[in-house]
């Protein structure tokens, strides 16, 4: 098979509808939860088209998943093979509620980390650059997947686990690391830890930061940040789900797109209402088959990610497959009505990250019956004489771009927690 980034949008497709039918033909003989959707659908292998497939299957929700773990403890009866064929357990993060379980085959591991290599790839990584790895390595997918199709390339690849962040760039350094993997969160805290420690980061080698985890690595005034904090390093986004694995890489000519790995995943982008398609150029969710995973596969899952497909034509974007303006734009369960707003954790961010003196912040959102309040807390740098001023000038930003006011005060230097993994900067309570 040719490699699919040199395919054209009727090549995908075919590709993806033999995968399609592969899976099927498997999960009908085999896996108790899909086998009971696909036959209630009146789904088999012979499925005519992708088209078919989306009219016929109904979407599957991370509670459906949730609930049929609760009723077939410990893993759920979505799997395809007897449990002694798994060699991998994640788990969720847990940030937007209970933790999922999941499973992995040697070959359905063997798929993610091929994926990986992919995001390596398009970023520009190859086997003679040192990648570091700064994450915890618990049970969480996070870079897991990533360490190891890092070594496949042939790449030296640095643990970061255990430690703290100083260590972390100590070792990062000493070893001559050239690319760095973490939150886009976190490489702002490992540059404010280099500060405070008196840490040259003008001396690092690093030339390429893998980010992932959050929405940042795609907003433009995070990635200013992170690479002036950075001197010489370049940041590349991408995205993925512990249940559905890596999903996306980065356009390497068009900064702040990404594209769907589509030999891997059938996508579609719906209104989260009516669950339609949603035309180029408009907001919708994103919904994930996925083909190579069989061992614990997911058919039209909702990922909850909100993004745009773009409307630019395959020959300016240099790939047929599915494109996302402006990475991942936010989550529908992460958004946020404040008097009549639609306000999601990004556009707030890319607002504050606009304004230099901001070392970390939190929103505060209070609910006081059918009205929500919004407040924001900065952190200034330690040393910023001109606190008021910054405050003044992000309450005037919030303003203008939500038409509303939003009070912005100062904290501490110090005060606020800071985050090595996904960041929980929103607290939300009721009033």
């Amino acid at each position: 098979m040719r490699p699919i980034e040199t395919m054209d949008r009727r090549e995908i497709e075919t590709h993806q509808l033999q995968r399609l039918r592969d899976l099927i033909a498997e999960l009908r003989k085999t896996n108790a939860y899909y086998g009971a959707v696909l036959r209630e659908a009146g789904v088999d292998e012979n499925i005519g088209s992708l088209d078919a497939f989306i009219r016929a299957v109904p979407v599957t929700t991370k509670q459906q998943v949730l609930d049929d773990q609760c009723d077939h403890p410990l893993y759920g009866s979505n799997l395809t093979y007897p449990l002694d064929h798994y060699t991998r357990l994640h788990r969720t993060s847990g940030t937007t509620g209970q933790p999922m379980r999941w499973l992995d085959t040697p070959e359905s591991w063997q798929r993610m980390l091929d994926n990986w290599k992919r995001v390596f790839q398009t970023a520009g990584v190859t086997a003679e650059d040192r990648a570091f790895f700064a994450f915890s390595f618990g049970p969480f997918i996070g870079f897991w997947a990533a360490f190891e199709a890092g070594t496949q390339l042939g790449m030296l690849c640095i643990p970061g686990g255990g430690m703290g962040s100083e260590a972390r760039l100590r070792i990062l350094l000493d070893n001559e690391a050239t690319v760095l993997c973490c939150t886009p969160t976190y490489a702002l805290r490992l540059a404010e830890v280099a500060e405070a420690e008196g840490i040259e980061l003008d001396r690092s080698r690093v030339r390429r930061i893998l980010v992932g985890g959050e929405p940042g690595g795609s907003v433009p005034e995070v990635r200013r940040r992170i690479e002036s904090r950075w001197p010489g390093a370049r940041v590349v986004d991408h995205h993925g789900m512990t249940e559905v694995g890596p999903v996306s890489f980065e356009n390497d000519r068009h900064r702040g797109v990404l594209h769907v790995i589509e030999q891997s995943y059938l996508a579609e982008v719906v209104d989260p209402h009516t669950l339609a398609p949603t035309p180029p150029g408009e907001d919708g969710e994103l919904l994930l088959t996925t083909l190579d995973r069989v061992g614990m596969p997911l058919l039209r899952y909702r990922t909850g990610d909100i993004v745009k497909r773009s409307a630019r034509s395959a020959a300016d974007l240099g790939y047929a497959e599915l494109a996302m303006e402006g990475g991942i734009r936010g989550r529908s369960d992460e958004m946020i009505v404040i008097r009549g707003n639609n306000v999601f954790p990004s556009a707030v961010e890319a607002i504050i990250r606009r304004h230099d003196g901001v070392s970390e912040y939190r929103v505060d959102i209070v609910r006081r019956q059918a009205l929500a309040e919004m407040s924001v807390t900065i952190e200034p740098f330690d040393g910023n004489h001109d606190v008021d001023r910054i405050c003044d000038q992000i309450s005037r930003s919030l303003r203008d771009a939500f038409q509303m006011r939003v009070p912005v005060e100062a904290a501490r230097p110090g005060e606020l927690p800071r985050f090595e993994m996904k960041a929980k900067r929103w607290v939300v309570r009721d009033g």
